[in-house]
């Protein structure tokens, strides 16, 4: 008998990230990572479990839209669910009256993504595979159903879209093998944040480099003079062979990025990521035909698909940085990822947030595996904290990211650290409130 979901437990967790300014940039200059955290309880079987992130203030509301979407799942079979995973993104989704606090964008957005990435996560477990393999092992036709086709197929023909997947299918297990192997190759943005001091980003940079990585992200943004002496020290710390990404996290207006990377172009940076509001498709363009070859990467704070769809047409990124819970879930993701091998750009998705690392290793791997086919120009951004918290962490091994062996998603966390987490009652704010 399939079981079914009998009720959905959200919850506010709240890391005090701001206290040591871990995550620290020029929008956001003393984050506290948090999560409005998700737990679909069946009748027998596994819990499936879903986050999405913010950085504090609000996660409430978060937690909020989550228990509005919730009476859109319960009650139904999971054999329903999982035979199409594309009329159940549809649901979560297409609520003719909540579709008018969005659609497909703010707080119910984030919301739906919690949800759908716990059906995800229940859906790996129930079929014993992690969520990358879940995907990796559908078919063309399967995966071009997942996605909702409205607004996209213009740019791209679902028609197309499963041929494109198909002329990949041939070398999906030797990719596998090579992931399995060696892993997805990642960068590190954890020796770069705007509120480290000069000797912790060279002790980190040393750290990094020992373990094998090459690729490094500093943030930008606060004061363009600071900008161009933090930038010195770490591309002097790393040395002229390893790549540099910069990260302004959409301070700038378009002419004060466009004249930031002139002068910061000395530095010789891969990319600048979110120079501008992120919402500005055609400031993106400008700024990306002014800063050449220095690359434009941005995405995590794209809405939904149609925008990556625009920014895609209008040749306004060289990075596409899809974000695991802007977006809501694989189904959509999957789409962007479409979208983006059609272009020829580069999926390189943003991270480090609570749970990021571990969601979004899914979905690069199997973007190799079965979109895109390659590794060129490709990068997974990793942060070191709070993975402890996680039940099945992300495991690293010479800067790449090892693909996950355990079903579901990644992403349940230890029952100890959602108590001790927990808003406003939980340890690690009862014990030492914030200021």
């Amino acid at each position: 008998m399939s079981a079914t979901i009998t009720h959905v437990h959200a919850q506010d967790i709240r890391f005090p990230t701001s206290r040591a300014l871990d995550g620290s940039d020029a929008m956001n200059p003393a984050p506290d990572y948090s999560a409005a955290y998700v737990t679909l309880h069946t009748d027998h079987g596994p819990t499936g479990h879903g986050l999405t992130f913010t950085i504090g203030r609000g996660n409430e509301l978060c937690v909020a839209a989550i228990d509005a979407l919730a009476p859109l799942l319960v009650g139904h079979r999971l054999d329903d669910l999982f035979a199409d995973m594309g009329a159940m993104w549809k649901r979560l989704t297409g609520d003719s009256q909540l579709r008018w606090l969005g659609p497909e964008k703010g707080v119910i957005h984030l919301a739906g993504a919690a949800l759908v990435n716990a059906v995800w996560d229940l859906y790996g477990k129930r079929e014993g595979k992690p969520v990358w393999r879940i995907l990796a092992d559908m078919t063309p036709e399967e995966t071009v159903r997942l996605v909702d086709w409205t607004y996209l197929a213009d740019a791209l023909d679902p028609g197309e879209a499963r041929e494109r997947l198909e002329d990949k299918a041939a070398g999906r297990a030797a990719r596998i093998a090579e992931m399995e192997a060696g892993g997805y190759p990642a960068y590190t943005t954890s020796a770069g944040w705007l509120g480290y001091s000069d000797d912790k980003m060279r002790a980190l940079c040393e750290a990094a480099i020992a373990d094998g990585w090459s690729h490094f992200k500093m943030k930008v943004g606060a004061d363009i003079t600071d900008d161009l002496r933090r930038a010195a020290i770490l591309r002097e710390a790393i040395g002229p062979e390893r790549k540099l990404m910069m990260d302004a996290n959409q301070v700038w207006s378009v002419d004060t990025a466009i004249a930031n990377m002139k002068r910061l172009a000395a530095y010789e940076p891969w990319w600048i990521e979110e120079p501008t509001s992120p919402d500005d498709i055609l400031g993106h363009g400008r700024i990306a035909r002014e800063i050449a070859p220095i690359k434009v990467a941005t995405g995590e704070h794209c809405h939904n698909a149609v925008m990556f769809k625009q920014f895609l047409q209008a040749d306004a990124l060289g990075f596409c940085q899809i974000d695991s819970c802007r977006l809501a879930g694989p189904n959509e993701i999957v789409g962007v990822l479409l979208l983006a091998d059609k272009f020829g750009v580069p999926v390189c998705p943003h991270a480090g947030g609570v749970g990021l690392c571990e969601y979004v290793q899914h979905i690069s791997i199997y973007d190799y595996v079965a979109v895109s086919g390659s590794l060129e120009n490709r990068v997974l951004e990793y942060v070191d904290h709070l993975h402890e918290h996680f039940i099945d962490p992300v495991v690293m091994r010479d800067g790449h990211y090892m693909p996950p062996t355990a079903p579901g998603y990644s992403i349940e966390m230890k029952p100890d650290s959602l108590a001790a987490h927990r808003f406003p009652s939980g340890e690690a704010w009862t014990a030492m409130p914030a200021a």
